[in-house]
């Protein structure tokens, strides 16, 4: 199997909704100019994750619509896949999802945040299935902030079921007084970037988290190989792609097949 380039866009805070839209078509063309075959978005890149004081008021469903198809665009014009970190309408309340975009700007389908952060309760709905895309022959799935750092049987199921690469889009921003890192997963910072070690050591899989730059944030962007070793990271706060290569035959299901559950 040929080895698979992709992008990470740690990009900074949008704005707002009509900004991060633009930034993403943006992020989107620069992927492809970098050879990479899929780009990956924080976890509600467009419009914008509500997290003060980025507090912003609800889009429409008709906002969302024409955003998606903006970035499919850019998709289709630039023959790359697309993972973005969004919102959706099923019902009368939000979800935090991600689209996934095919290289004609198609779209492959949604996976929704399905553990919701109990902050999160009053704003959205979560969802209730979980599903595994392909990139050129590479099976991937994809595990939405808090549903990557604490609940670490996502990040299983994925796998179980044929992933090679676990996208993690997720929102982090630093808190006042915190720990601000110069060097990844430094044993004075908080759990976060250990999680994404453990997530791909534990099913030897390739996880790759992708957060906002912003000052002071307790994760960066990073790519971790399926030994729990880091492959990749971008430096904090710098915003920009993460662009690298991964070898899909590294990562075998065995570890997570191995998963026997108590009855």
């Amino acid at each position: 199997m040929t080895r698979l380039r992709i992008a990470l866009a740690n990009l900074e805070i949008p704005e707002g909704p009509e900004d991060s839209v633009v930034r993403a078509e943006r992020a989107v063309r620069a992927a492809a100019a970098a050879d990479a075959r899929i780009v990956c978005f924080p976890e509600a890149y467009v419009p914008g994750y509500p997290w003060p004081p980025q507090s912003r008021k609800a889009v429409s469903p008709n906002f969302l619509e024409a955003a998606h198809e903006r970035i499919a665009q850019a998709a289709r014009e630039s023959n790359i896949y697309v993972v973005l970190g969004t919102e959706r309408y099923v019902s009368d309340k939000p979800r935090l999802t991600t689209l996934v975009l095919r290289p004609d700007g198609d779209r492959a389908g949604y996976q929704d945040k399905v553990q919701l952060d109990p902050a999160e309760d009053s704003t959205y709905e979560a969802g209730s299935d979980r599903r595994i895309f392909e990139v050129d022959g590479v099976r991937f799935g994809i595990v939405i902030c808090h549903e990557g750092f604490r609940y670490p049987e996502t990040v299983r199921w994925a796998v179980y079921n044929g992933a090679q690469l676990v996208f993690h889009p997720h929102y982090n921003e630093a808190e006042p007084d915190a720990f601000q890192p110069t060097e990844f997963a430094d044993p004075r910072n908080s759990f976060h970037e250990k999680a994404f070690l453990c997530r791909a050591a534990e099913n030897n899989c390739f996880v790759a988290a992708v957060n906002c730059a912003s000052p002071g944030s307790p994760t960066t962007s990073a790519v971790v190989r399926p030994d729990g070793m880091l492959l990749s990271h971008q430096p904090y706060g710098q915003p920009g792609l993460l662009v690298c290569d991964i070898d899909p035959a590294e990562a075998t299901p065995l570890l997570a097949q191995r998963l026997k559950t108590c009855s």
